[in-house]
């Protein structure tokens, strides 16, 4: 067989294009998911903390940073993996996005309601059964937070392959 090797910017042109994110998953001392409200996000209207990396940054050092930025908490580690998650292009996106959601642990009452939304990001916070919100969020939403949960609560991480920018 007669390959051809190319060199590597131009082997990386071929390659496949994808964003990275990490979120971190919190939940009230009775396991109720807390949720952020993104008004800018008709599409994923209730979300964890977290966002898109950026140039040169860790998974880890993306959920730290964002978590602070959103909601004021300062994690400290070790990182706790719960999820890695994937989501195929589509038209609203034309890139793969591929992230993963760390545990943020259980807050006290008195924690959440110290926590200081970004209002550029979030404009509310809610604390509620994971049944709850279901009819808050789009099914592909929903059905990360219940694979999160359950990662939480078995203590393996979710691998969780359908959060695709066009549902299907």
């Amino acid at each position: 067989m007669n390959r051809v090797w190319l060199p590597p910017e131009q082997y990386a042109e071929q390659l496949m294009k994808a964003t990275g994110f990490a979120c971190v998953h919190f939940t009230d001392e009775r396991d109720r998911p807390v949720q952020l409200h993104a008004p800018y996000s008709p599409s994923h209207p209730w979300q964890m903390a977290g966002g898109t990396m950026e140039p040169g940054e860790r998974p880890w050092q993306t959920a730290v940073r964002e978590c602070h930025e959103e909601t004021g908490i300062t994690l400290t580690g070790p990182p706790r993996l719960l999820a890695a998650v994937y989501g195929l292009p589509g038209a609203e996106w034309p890139y793969s996005t591929m992230g993963l959601v760390f545990d943020g642990g259980r807050l006290s009452e008195d924690r959440i309601r110290e926590i200081t939304l970004d209002p550029e990001e979030h404009d509310e916070l809610r604390v509620l059964p994971l049944a709850d919100w279901r009819p808050l969020m789009p099914a592909q939403d929903f059905a990360r937070l219940t694979a999160v949960t359950r990662a939480r609560s078995t203590g393996t991480a979710a691998y969780f392959d359908t959060w695709d920018w066009d549902e299907g």
